[in-house]
């Protein structure tokens, strides 16, 4: 979340698409409440399905799912052609005035520099006009054909209401009702509020989901501002907290890069990542890159990591190719995987094409399952019928099951979707063998170690040089762990503007990354962290809730980054520092400083009218209306049907119907149903009284939700003569599953493109283990493709057929 939870109630427009936050995030839905209640807020829901929050909604827009990019296309082409954006903030605060390559275009579904053979492209011609400084060339009067909002009108100009109405499914009127609506948060002093979850990242377009919606809010003015932003709302309680520490496999903690094969010495790899201004006078913060990674490094090896040896740079791994779930359950398909470590998570549960992964599982050595519960993974091995046919003798992989404690059982800190550091304390001791999994990971470690110390091998440098510098080396504490992600000074580090000063001593924790530095004399495990676990003791586990305007509350635990609250919020002031609305004022500039009820996004003595602008982690200082070179299928959005489409065209351009620079394996591609076969287009979804695999271990929970179900249509219940509470299949080209048929008015046909498209609605919760009554996985049915940047998989949009028992 760009902003906060709290936060939301100050919206004067909710926007919930591509999420269901009444039925997901139950708790978190009373600040959507609060708005409407005390500020006459309107919430609009946009969804496939009527859902609990369309329930509350004031307005509720049906969409084809897997086209939200058309429908929010069409938005900006309504916001650029009706002139009603907020003009001073889109010239101020974003790229719209800068002028792009002359070579960059755009044609019949492709952008420049397209290669069909690798399905990938050439990014040259997707950036700017330089100048001889190096800087981009701007257009302040908009004149200029190829400045960036004149390609972007030209490009949306095809999202007529009649296109939107054709590819989505929604009708004209509801859809310029919704065009209205968010146009009024274009004036200064209204705001509209975007909420997402996975609903948007669930696609093999779920990247350019939210680029989109982000454009919709730069045009609107309402980044940066109270009750505005874009706002991922995070389906688990630490889901925020496993991106922010690197948890993905080309990414090292702090959203930094880990270094790639062509990346030879740390020279090229700080050259790649260390951005370079993109207009004069312009604060860059990645400019920083290499204070943030040399820092990492000394966390990682300590003394071991120094000048003469890179800071440990060949310690690293470094990658070929991205080692996402997909790629890796592929190449463990294919045999090239002798053992798989599995901790905290379900992949027969929750990865796409269950026989597909089950047949993976199969070809390994050994697979180690760390969790607190018996899961589906664990016994994939199992006959356990219907749900799993697998012939038990046939497979080979041994299977350990640690036992690990739960997030109950264990004290640490949390990290919730407004990216607040929230310490939590244990509420019981583990049960029977269970031990945490900071534990299991140090034993293993240790063993690892000794066995290299013992027996040699082919690189040991890498384990046997790490730092491990903690009181107990088999039982980390998290306190431990919590200053060292903080980081502290290896040096006397002296405060540069008055001499025999210092701002911290050695030994001592950093109060901020501002303090990080690239010569070795700071370590740090995570530099956005830097600032939780201070001189002053853990920040994290603070509790005073006094509200300094807004819901905000500063002293109340602590967010990434600098204790921020609201991320961008210098563009929530005027280019001449006066607040754009007054009534919500985050900072100001006071004639000296940036002051205000939230710490500054910006350099606090820079005053207004310089060079520099807002968005301080992009070069050129601007929210991106045109990304350069950072999406994988171009720099603007554009619509692709998903890879398995009810229509099977695309109206916009025919030639080019999916995403084309998405990456999908030769097995799978050919695994991809038609919609002769499986006419009916089918996406995945929560419930409330469950969580994931979890709750099916929980018997109050079963009892709430005791049976698989699966949602349809009462017209397709009438055309298919199926019931409520009917069993029904549900089949797609990877497999099927059986359920109850709930048979609802929650769901209406849409037309699209001429064709009537019918949707089923699939929970996502049951499975062969736990207390609940067993069930189907249901990403049995959910093909093996994902987002173009992200490899999310595809779960939110694929096709079925569906059949009465």
């Amino acid at each position: 979340m760009t902003n906060h939870w709290v936060d939301i109630k100050n919206a004067n427009i909710i926007v919930v698409m591509g999420g269901n936050s009444a039925e997901a995030h139950p708790v978190g839905f009373r600040w959507v409440i609060e708005a409407k209640t005390r500020n006459k807020a309107k919430l609009i829901v946009i969804d496939p399905r009527f859902t609990r929050t369309a329930s509350v909604a004031d307005h509720y827009a049906p969409i084809r799912t897997g086209t939200d990019i058309t429908f929010l296309s069409g938005v900006i082409r309504y916001l650029l052609e009706t002139g009603k954006y907020n003009k001073e903030y889109t010239l101020a605060y974003t790229n719209a005035a800068l002028l792009v390559n002359p070579d960059f275009q755009f044609s019949e579904g492709l952008f420049s520099g397209y290669d069909e053979a690798t399905r990938k492209y050439d990014k040259a011609t997707w950036s700017y006009q330089l100048d001889e400084k190096g800087f981009a060339r701007r257009d302040a009067t908009l004149q200029d054909p190829r400045c960036v909002l004149n390609l972007l009108k030209a490009h949306v100009a095809r999202y007529t209401p009649e296109m939107v109405e054709r590819i989505c499914g929604t009708p004209k009127e509801t859809f310029l009702m919704v065009c209205e609506h968010l146009a009024g948060t274009a004036a200064p002093d209204r705001t509209t509020s975007f909420l997402y979850a996975l609903g948007w990242t669930q696609h093999s377009i779920g990247s350019q989901n939210i680029r989109t919606m982000a454009m919709v809010q730069l045009l609107l003015g309402n980044m940066g501002m109270a009750g505005g932003g874009v706002n991922a709302l995070r389906g688990h309680s630490n889901i925020q907290g496993l991106t922010d520490i690197g948890l993905l496999s080309t990414s090292l903690p702090g959203y930094l890069t880990l270094p790639s094969e062509k990346e030879a010495d740390l020279a090229a790899h700080l050259a790649k990542n260390t951005s370079k201004p993109l207009a004069d006078g312009q604060m860059n913060y990645w400019q920083n890159y290499p204070k943030f990674f040399v820092s990492l490094m000394k966390s990682f090896w300590g003394d071991n990591a120094s000048s003469g040896n890179n800071w440990g740079y060949d310690w690293l791994p470094k990658w070929d190719k991205g080692y996402d779930v997909l790629q890796y359950f592929e190449m463990m398909n294919q045999g090239k995987v002798n053992g798989y470590i599995c901790q905290g998570f379900n992949p027969v549960a929750s990865f796409p094409n269950k026989n597909k992964i089950v047949a993976s599982l199969s070809r390994l050595k050994f697979l180690v399952i760390i969790d607190p519960l018996v899961t589906d993974t664990s016994t994939f091995w199992k006959n356990h019928g219907e749900q799993n046919d697998v012939k038990t003798e046939q497979i080979q992989t041994e299977v350990f099951r640690l036992p690990t404690t739960c997030f109950a059982e264990e004290d640490g800190a949390i990290i919730n979707s407004g990216r607040w550091l929230q310490w939590h304390w244990k509420g019981a001791d583990a049960p029977g063998e269970a031990i945490a999994d900071v534990e299991i990971l140090a034993g293993i470690f240790a063993k690892l170690k000794a066995l290299y110390a013992k027996e040699g091998g082919a690189y040991p440098e890498p384990i046997m040089k790490l730092a491990w510098a903690y009181a107990n080396p088999m039982a980390p504490k998290p306190e431990e762990l919590a200053k060292e992600m903080n980081g502290k000074a290896l040096a006397d580090l002296a405060d540069p503007k008055e001499p025999g000063k210092f701002l911290a001593r050695k030994g001592e924790l950093l109060p901020g990354f501002a303090l990080l530095q690239a010569d070795g004399s700071t370590s740090s495990g995570c530099w956005i962290f830097t600032g939780s676990w201070t001189q002053a003791g853990n920040q994290m586990a603070r509790r005073d809730n006094t509200d300094t305007g807004f819901g905000n509350t500063p002293a109340w635990a602590w967010a990434w980054p600098a204790n921020r609250r609201i991320l961008y919020n210098r563009a929530s002031a005027r280019p001449d520092g006066t607040p754009w609305d007054p009534a919500r004022q985050l900072i100001k500039w006071n004639g000296e400083k940036w002051v205000g009820i939230d710490v500054p996004d910006y350099k606090l003595d820079e005053p207004p009218g310089s060079a520099m602008a807002p968005f301080i982690m992009q070069a050129e200082g601007l929210g991106r209306l045109f990304a350069l070179d950072k999406m994988a299928e171009g720099p603007f959005p554009e619509h692709y049907e998903p890879f398995e489409s009810p229509i099977g065209t695309n109206p916009l351009h025919p030639k080019v119907v999916s995403n084309p620079a998405a990456r999908v394996f030769k097995g799978d591609l050919a695994d991809m149903g038609k919609a002769d076969a499986f006419p009916y287009a089918a996406t995945t979804y929560r419930l409330t009284e469950h969580f994931h695999y979890w709750t099916k271990n929980v018997r109050l929970n079963a009892i709430l939700q005791p049976e698989q179900f699966v949602e349809i249509g009462e017209a397709l219940a009438k055309e298919k003569g199926i019931n409520h509470g009917d069993m029904v299949k549900v089949s797609s080209k990877r497999g099927y599953i059986k359920a109850k048929a709930v048979v609802t008015k929650r769901i209406k046909p849409l037309t699209v493109d001429g064709k009537t498209v019918h949707h089923v609605g699939i929970p996502i919760h049951w499975g062969y283990e736990g207390v609940a009554k067993k069930g189907f996985i249901a990403n049995t049915l959910t093909p093996f493709v994902g987002d173009a940047n992200t490899q999310t998989p595809e779960f939110k949009s694929f096709l079925v057929n569906v059949e009465k028992l």
